[in-house]
């Protein structure tokens, strides 16, 4: 089938935490034809070595049309360290050791004015607190299940774990990120999936054909697998 012939398709990535080489492998397996969609839960920064290179990614796809990057609470922690102008703030890193060092031409840390206008225009005014479509919902934490999405609490959206997740009362399946699934594998109940499958530490970065089920995983060390989101299913 000619790429122009394919039906528009509809992926959602999980949490990349500057993982800049699985998010390369992970793109060019999936292969974005003009007509896609692509969806990233959030938490773009922090904990990998490739921060910049993984926005750089992103403005560019965005700028594109084809991408719709929501935030994740570590963009929440960006968004504070330029308002206050700390990377450090009560104890807690905002902007983590690897993700300056990915702004500076050294090994030396960058500081918060070394991030360029765009990267902090795409994570201020860009990114979105969820999406939804027919069928899904999209966001990076969880949802309150009796809540519509425009009384959703920050708490749900951005900081509750997927730990009792719920059916939301749209009756649509939500796919979410935020909690590291440390055995790699995305959580399927069916009405609720968790895409963070722990790329920054031993796991992968999953990518997800909502419509067709198709799973693509790929490593900061530049390893690809595929699987469907069935076979993650519990209870089946």
């Amino acid at each position: 089938m000619a790429p122009s012939s394919r039906p528009n398709r509809c992926f959602a990535i999980g949490d990349i935490h500057g993982c800049d080489v699985a998010l390369k492998v992970l793109l060019e397996a999936v292969d974005l034809q003009p007509q896609d969609t692509l969806i990233t839960l959030g938490d773009y920064i922090n904990k990998g070595p490739g921060a910049k290179t993984v926005l750089d990614t992103l403005i560019a796809l965005h700028a594109q049309g084809q991408l719709i990057p929501l935030r994740g609470n570590h963009e929440i922690f960006l968004r504070t360290a330029g308002k206050y102008g700390k990377t450090r703030l009560n104890g807690k890193d905002l902007v983590d050791r690897k993700t300056l060092v990915s702004y500076s031409p050294t090994r030396k840390p960058a500081s918060l004015s070394d991030i360029p206008e765009d990267h902090w225009r795409f994570i201020q005014e860009k990114c979105l607190d969820w999406w939804e479509t027919d069928r899904h919902i999209f966001v990076h934490a969880t949802l309150a299940p009796d809540k519509p999405l425009s009384e959703q609490p920050d708490k749900s959206l951005f900081w509750d774990k997927f730990t009792d997740p719920q059916p939301h009362m749209s009756g649509k399946t939500w796919i979410c990120g935020h909690t590291p699934q440390k055995n790699g594998r995305p959580r399927n109940l069916g009405y609720a999936i968790c895409l963070d499958t722990w790329v920054y530490g031993k796991g992968w970065l999953t990518g997800l054909d909502v419509d067709s089920g198709q799973v693509w995983q790929a490593s900061q060390r530049g390893k690809l697998q595929t699987a469907k989101i069935e076979d993650f299913r519990e209870g089946s």
